[in-house]
């Protein structure tokens, strides 16, 4: 029971946003862990309830991880098994030790609700950070449907509306308590939480933001599939296709143009024909944006590569780089290299060794020459979903995030990316 209220919990996120899934299956893991009180072990029979219910959000929320692995099938098809226990069950962990934790102050009535919120939002506090973090699916982006709601995060920030998040569910296994009074606590949470709609929906219309004068963006979209993508055989073509792309006539001419996460298909800074391309592409007035890989010598003669952002200005004038500093566990290097790199594990992303971590998220000024285009921080990937650490030391007055999602299936984790 408990794995099936965490997997009917997923639908909860993108892309069903089905949000009363994820309170009901909250209120289902106070019962058990009521019931997990009777057992003559009662911390361990907790910390059981807990990791099969995280076992079952994990595995129905994230089972996309597995088409990264089909890339390369011959090479890392065998390891989908292995990640699809693995990765959720560890993940789990943290629900069965915010499980345990709260046993020890389990009592009956409302305290125990508190309890739970407290320390399972301590847990997903501590799956965003131990072992360079992966905060995915947090409680709060359960209101992914609901942009009112998510409008809170301004003032308590994503892991404070997870903690309300829990405590309204929790609070709902009170209604099958007889005490009279027991409506108390989840008629208060409802009510606090269609104050954060209406408030947060309020907000989002007296918020206009408007248009940039005088700036005009162009995002290009190829579409490649992925096993294309990494293959030399396809390279020029996809080159082709990003210029193609980007020169398409429109009625507003782009000043600001957009490619998404390693758009190029090789290290193309040191490809002269590449540049003078980005040149051309640029001319006197315009700036590209892309995600490409940069590989570099340091002076103790060791070759580095980092996943990186570059900002050329006109006439294809590098102006910024930018490394991501979140790197994908496994995907863009292999926790334990020694030991798993035994086993025939290696990361997704072709190419020896792993890249390198840049130093943090930074902000970057764009050229007068595109009057009023604002500071942008650029962001890779997952990056995004850290809480707190998006913004370096200078506030940025927009993001531009890019990511690569051809990895990750048609469905559901583009759209949970998105």
């Amino acid at each position: 029971m408990a794995f099936g209220a965490g997997a009917l919990s997923a639908l909860s996120f993108a892309p069903f946003g089905i949000f009363p899934l994820y309170l009901a299956a909250v209120a289902v893991l106070v019962l058990l862990l009521d019931g997990a009180r009777a057992s003559k072990r009662p911390h361990w029979s907790a910390a059981w309830v807990g990791w099969c219910w995280g076992f079952g959000q994990f595995l129905a929320g994230l089972y996309w991880v597995g088409y990264a692995f089909l890339v390369e099938a011959d090479a890392h098809a065998w390891q989908i098994p292995f990640e699809e226990f693995f990765l959720p069950g560890g993940l789990a962990l943290f629900i069965a030790l915010a499980a345990a934790a709260a046993s020890f102050f389990w009592k009956a009535g409302a305290s125990r609700i508190f309890v739970l919120a407290i320390a399972y939002g301590a847990t997903e506090w501590l799956r965003g950070h131990v072992f360079t973090g992966f905060p995915w699916n947090l409680p709060a982006y359960s209101w992914a449907a609901s942009l009112g709601v998510l409008q809170s995060t301004a003032l308590i920030g994503s892991y404070g509306l997870s903690v309300l998040t829990i405590l309204c569910g929790a609070s709902f296994a009170m209604l099958v308590e007889r005490d009279e009074r027991a409506w108390h606590l989840p008629a208060s949470t409802a009510a606090l939480f269609a104050i954060l709609w209406i408030g947060g929906d309020v907000r989002l219309a007296l918020s206009h933001p408007g248009d940039v004068p005088g700036v005009s963006l162009r995002l290009v979209q190829p579409n490649v599939p992925q096993q294309e993508k990494i293959s030399p055989l396809y390279w020029s073509r996809n080159w082709n296709e990003l210029i193609t792309l980007s020169n398409a006539p429109s009625r507003s001419r782009p000043n600001i143009i957009i490619w998404p996460e390693a758009a190029p298909p090789y290290v193309f800074v040191r490809v002269p024909s590449a540049l003078e391309e980005i040149a051309t592409l640029t001319g006197s007035d315009r700036i590209l944006m892309t995600g490409a890989v940069h590989v570099f010598r340091t002076a103790d003669h060791h070759v580095h590569a980092t996943n990186s952002f570059y900002i050329f200005g006109p006439q294809g004038v590098l102006l910024s780089t930018y490394d991501k500093f979140h790197l994908v566990p496994f995907g863009e290097y292999v926790p334990f290299t020694g030991l798993l790199e035994r086993l025939g594990i290696t990361k997704l992303v072709d190419g020896p060794g792993g890249f390198s971590a840049g130093d943090g998220p930074h902000t970057y000024s764009l050229p007068g020459n595109i009057p009023g285009a604002p500071p942008v921080a650029p962001l890779i990937c997952y990056e995004i979903i850290f809480p707190g650490e998006v913004v370096g030391r200078r506030r940025p007055d927009w993001f531009v995030n890019v990511t690569d999602d051809s990895w990750f299936g048609p469905w559901t984790g583009p759209e949970q990316h998105r």
